[in-house]
C-alpha cells in the first residue's frame, strides 16, 4: 500500500484529502506543521509527501529543504507535492528548484490531486529502477550519444544523466 505523509496547518484540508486519499487505496499519515512531519520520517518511510508551504513552526519549503538534506535516502528521495494558497509563479519556481515534484494551488480538485499523485509515484518508481529501458521502451526516442527514456522521463548523455 501506497504510504503518503500528509502536512497542512489547516484541519478542513488534512480532513477532507486524507479522507479521499484513503477512499484511494493510499494510506495517509497527517501532520499539522513540518516539525511534527520530520520527527515522523525519522522513524517511518513514506512513499509521497504533501506538503503545505505557508504553516507555522515550520513552513513546506523549510521542510522541504530538510528532507532533501536527509541522511536517510528514502527520505531524501521522496517525492514532494506542494499544496499551497500561494500562487505567484515566482513561489512554484522556488519550491521546483528545491525539489518539490508538483505544485498545486488551493482551492484544487481532489480528483487532479488523485492523477498527479499517480502521475508523480509513477515517474519515481520508474527512476528507482536501475534497469536502463533503451532496448525495452519504444517510446524511447535514441540519437546517437543521446537518450530520453520516456518511462522515467529523464535524459541521458552517454549512458549517464
Amino acid at each position: 500500500m501506497t504510504s503518503i505523509v500528509l502536512v497542512d496547518d489547516e484541519n478542513s484540508i488534512r480532513t477532507s484529502v486524507s479522507i479521499a486519499l484513503e477512499s484511494e487505496g493510499f494510506k495517509v499519515d497527517v501532520f499539522q506543521n513540518g516539525l511534527e512531519a520530520l520527527e515522523a520520517l525519522k522513524t517511518k518511510s513514506y512513499d509521497l509527501g504533501l506538503f503545505d508551504i505557508k504553516m507555522p513552526k515550520m513552513d513546506g519549503n523549510e521542510l522541504l529543504s530538510k528532507v532533501r538534506s536527509s541522511k536517510n535516502e528514502s527520505v531524501k528521495e521522496m517525492p514532494i507535492i506542494f499544496l499551497t494558497s500561494k500562487d505567484q509563479e515566482q513561489d512554484e519556481i522556488i519550491g521546483l528548484r528545491m525539489g518539490a515534484a508538483d505544485y498545486i494551488t488551493k482551492p484544487f480538485s481532489q480528483k487532479l490531486l488523485n492523477e498527479r499523485i499517480r502521475t508523480v509515484l509513477r515517474v519515481y518508481q520508474n527512476r528507482k529502477q536501475n534497469t536502463f529501458t533503451e532496448e525495452k521502451d519504444e517510446a524511447n526516442l535514441k540519437r546517437g550519444d543521446l537518450l530520453l527514456d520516456d518511462l522515467k522521463q529523464l535524459c541521458f548523455w552517454k549512458n549517464n544523466i
